[in-house]
């Protein structure tokens, strides 16, 4: 949005939590961060929780749907320098599943060639909910973005190491435009991002996440059959998924409210997952202290 400022959470974005937060899993990467922002350098604390429908890790989603809350604590600095932390909870399973935290620094080349470079360790509660994403442990991230003025292009490229390592490279073409009409009073306005995004990358982390885990029988998307030829395939640096994302938002001078529809066409699924076509819903609200 207008005023927002750098909402950046590895996760992802559009990687890990499909909310994900850029942040992770978000969710995109789980893509927690609202689309809707426009960078700008000020100093600021931005707080904010989001929901969403499963969670969604580089174009894979787990056994059982995983709705989930998160909560995000993002510092910025004007230099660029940022700081950030996220605590993740997986509906009807432990307090909290998962606590984020990390650091970057936002870059900005010309008006508009910009990008960011970051890192963020992942951590897991004993008892979490057997989330895809627990497989990773660690996420370095690179992203760059240029403005065509009719469109804006992504490249983020991730890098996650643990148990499993995996390179993901995600491209996304998008278009952002505001409403020339005020809802309420002149302070607001809406905000759409429209979205075709794809990911190519490896996913051993698809084969370590079976290894670890006992999944149940009446899960939809387990393989009833387990190949060890998946190993290999699972190594090889490949197309993961497609995905077209809508996300609405209503704004204001230091907060936003949007909501986000997400279409996730996952390909070359390898080992126990059978994932399918499926849609993800997002709720976020952030709040903005400069």
């Amino acid at each position: 949005m207008r005023y927002l400022c750098l909402l950046l959470f590895v996760v992802a974005s559009s990687a890990v939590f499909s909310a994900p937060v850029n942040l992770h899993l978000f969710m995109g990467k789980h893509q927690l961060t609202a689309d809707t922002d426009t960078i700008i350098r000020k100093r600021s604390v931005s707080a904010g929780v989001s929901y969403g429908s499963d969670v969604l890790f580089f174009g894979r989603t787990g056994p059982v749907k995983y709705p989930f809350v998160t909560a995000d604590l993002i510092y910025n600095t004007k230099s660029g320098l940022f700081l950030y932390g996220s605590a993740f909870k997986v509906l009807g399973y432990a307090p909290v599943d998962e606590v984020d935290v990390g650091g970057g620094y936002f870059y900005k080349f010309s008006k508009a060639f910009s990008g960011s470079a970051s890192y963020t360790r992942f951590f897991f509660a004993r008892d979490a909910a057997k989330v895809i994403k627990s497989a990773s442990s660690n996420d370095i991230n690179f992203k760059n973005s240029y403005d065509w003025k009719f469109l804006k292009s992504s490249v983020v490229l991730d890098y996650l190491f643990g148990k499993s390592n995996d390179f993901f490279v995600t491209v996304s073409h998008s278009k952002y435009w505001e409403s020339s009409w005020s809802i309420f009073d002149d302070q607001d306005y809406l905000s759409f991002n429209p979205s075709f995004n794809f990911i190519m990358g490896t996913q051993n982390f698809v084969q370590r996440y079976s290894l670890d885990h006992t999944f149940r029988d009446e899960a939809s998307n387990i393989s009833a059959h387990y190949d060890p030829r998946y190993a290999a395939r699972n190594r090889r640096f490949n197309m993961l998924n497609y995905s077209f994302k809508v996300p609405v938002a209503y704004n204001r001078p230091h907060y936003t409210f949007e909501f986000s529809y997400k279409y996730s066409i996952p390909v070359n699924v390898e080992g126990v997952l059978l994932n399918r076509r499926e849609s993800f819903y997002n709720l976020t609200f952030y709040y903005v202290f400069y």
